[in-house]
């Protein structure tokens, strides 16, 4: 008892958690995991996850950056789901008393590993070099993941699964149909009943018969009788689902001793109709629970992790993550679905499965001086330094042996955190025990809602700087240019010294950022002027001779839709700028066209809004 009191103690003075140890879990434990985690999650207020992915970006400018408007963050974070993988999802089911929150943490290890032989869930993903370092560095074990990883396919790929793999599938109970037999109809039936009423009156009579063993050999050869297991039976070859059905249907009259099952075709039709005869009622229902056993086994192989995310989503509870739109897209893309094209196709469908979601990072939001955490840590430290919020935490099982490597930590400082913002917020435990049936309005107001993160969870910033004071203004999207075709090596500040006085719109007021290092945004605080120099720029005409002469060295400048066009667009490069070239190349996508004739987006800039080079 001493020790868990120092321990929470110890939680409550640093954000690093290096002390708690959370469980972990391959696939060597993941069954007995599976029961725990289940028994947790119906008990639970809320649940934490966290996803510990390959990489993030597949380019500099692919970053969720300020300059995004949902739509476009949701491109990049689309983009990021289809190209990474997830080799860590923790989970943390918790519950929040007056002063207090119990955890169960699991870091599940993942693997795409192709376990059926079917092409599925992945043949190859990207990596993203400064994410294997970050997790090497933390002790990770890259031959337990590929080699005792958890395999898993969403529910997309287990129902073509289904189909390509050729398992008999059961079936005792048929609807009657209600079309009239036509006379081919009566012709199969007819066959096939002479056939099974033949095949089981040899079946009986030999099972009382004294013949060696050649003779039955023989026998069955003759009849077409065959073995499942150890039990006669026999096919029907069929070429139809309506002749799948005329089988069946004779087959529920003919004999109560026979159980059919239906032998699909890889990637097509079923292809027979297997009849196994039993020995008595109660060898035919054993055989049907056997066959059910066997199906749900071999479903639990092909769902594989997907069994705890099946989980989540029945419970109904409240979901907490860190930077949502990021992990909700891998979560949907490796889990569910492929992506929609869309940001509120994809809202659409994730409510279906997730009905309450919470970001931390919009939670922060909410707090002035939190608006602009840049991480986790930093957070946690300033709403300890702000704030007197006593709160304990307790993980009731502990984790055993190497199980105490920094791993799914994320999962425990989301958890940590969401308990203190609640208390802040006011979202009191008193109101949270009684979420059962519904979310509360005060919590229904935060959730839902999948902000755009400029951060990843991974990158670590000093505390005291990771916290920005808010200090940002609200900008039309219809107000910023992008230009590139500068000299390589130009920083923002020597860029808007060359353009301040080549023209009058840069007599007033503006800003020039680098998004990276081959393209510039320009940012007007009076309406109209950015479509004034895209208008300037096409011409070349009333320009001073420096921009007369950056344009002659193939200065471009493009308006916001380009942008969106370049996030929605397939051919990407390192470069924001050549993406700029190979975009505007082709033909729009049809639902970035269709968007372009609606009113320009807002967002919301950050005078401070400086990307790091070194970090490019």
């Amino acid at each position: 008892m001493v020790a868990q009191f120092l321990q929470r103690r110890l939680f409550c003075s640093s954000s690093n958690i290096p002390q708690w140890s959370v469980k972990q879990v391959t696939k060597s434990n993941f069954s007995e995991a599976l029961k725990e985690i289940r028994n947790h999650i119906r008990d639970a207020d809320f649940i934490a996850v966290s996803l510990q992915k390959t990489g993030a970006f597949s380019a500099p400018w692919r970053r969720v950056l300020p300059l995004d408007t949902a739509e476009t963050a949701y491109c990049k974070a689309k983009d990021a789901a289809e190209r990474f993988q997830v080799l860590q999802f923790a989970v943390c089911p918790f519950t929040i008393g007056a002063s207090k929150v119990v955890a169960y943490p699991y870091n599940f290890h993942l693997f795409p590993r192709d376990e059926l032989s079917i092409g599925m869930p992945s043949y190859s993903f990207s990596c993203q070099t400064s994410y294997l370092t970050s997790m090497a560095q933390e002790g990770f074990d890259f031959n337990v993941c590929i080699y005792d990883g958890i395999s898993y396919l969403s529910r997309v790929q287990e129902s073509t699964a289904k189909d390509r793999i050729a398992n008999p599938i059961p079936s005792t109970h048929l609807m009657k149909s209600s079309s009239t037999p036509s006379v081919a109809d009566a012709v199969f039936m007819e066959r096939i009943k002479s056939r099974v009423r033949h095949w089981r009156k040899r079946c009986k009579d030999s099972s009382k018969g004294t013949d060696d063993a050649l003779i039955n050999s023989l026998r069955k050869l003759i009849v077409g009788s065959e073995v499942y297991g150890s039990r006669p039976c026999m096919s029907i070859d069929v070429c139809s689902e309506r002749q799948v059905h005329l089988a069946l249907e004779m087959l529920t009259e003919f004999s109560d001793d026979l159980v059919p099952l239906i032998i699909p075709d890889k990637g097509g039709p079923p292809k027979a109709v297997r009849v196994v005869l039993t020995s008595s009622a109660e060898d035919k229902n054993l055989l049907v629970r056997e066959l059910e056993s066997l199906d749900e086994e071999q479903n639990k192989r092909v769902r594989g992790f997907r069994e705890v995310i099946d989980a989540i989503s029945a419970s109904q509870k409240p979901v907490v993550s860190y930077n949502c739109l990021n992990d909700f897209t891998f979560i949907h893309s490796k889990f569910l679905a492929p992506l929609p094209l869309r940001m509120d196709e994809f809202m659409c469908s994730l409510r279906l499965v997730f009905p309450h979601i919470i970001d931390v990072n919009h939670l922060l939001k909410e707090i002035g001086p939190l608006r602009k955490a840049t991480n986790l840590p930093s957070a946690i430290s300033y709403l300890k330094r702000r704030f007197f919020v006593p709160l304990d935490m307790e993980i009731p099982h502990q984790a055993q042996g190497n199980e105490s490597k920094n791993h799914g930590h994320n999962v425990l400082r989301i958890t940590y955190l969401f308990a203190k913002l609640s208390s802040v917020l006011k979202i009191t435990p008193h109101t949270i025990q009684t979420m059962n049936d519904h979310l509360t309005a005060v919590l229904e107001g935060y959730t839902n809602i999948l902000n755009p993160c400029s951060t990843s969870i991974q990158e670590t910033i000093d505390e005291e700087a990771g916290v920005w004071m808010d200090n940002t203004r609200k900008v039309s999207t219809k107000d910023l240019v992008f230009l590139w075709g500068f000299k390589a090596g130009m920083s923002s500040g020597v860029l808007k010294s060359l353009l301040r006085g080549s023209h009058d719109v840069f007599s007033e007021d503006f800003e020039v950022r680098l998004v990276d290092k081959s393209c510039a945004i320009v940012v007007f605080w009076r309406p109209g002027l950015a479509e004034v120099l895209c208008g300037v720029m096409g011409s070349g005409t009333s320009v001073s001779s420096v921009l007369r002469e950056m344009i002659s060295e193939g200065l471009r400048v493009a308006g916001y839709e380009a942008y969106k066009r370049v996030c929605g667009s397939d051919f990407w490069e390192v470069d924001l700028a050549d993406s700029f070239d190979n975009a505007l190349a082709e033909p729009p996508h049809e639902f970035l066209a269709a968007d372009s004739g609606k009113e320009s987006s807002e967002i919301y800039l950050s005078s401070d809004f400086v990307i790091n080079l070194d970090d490019l």
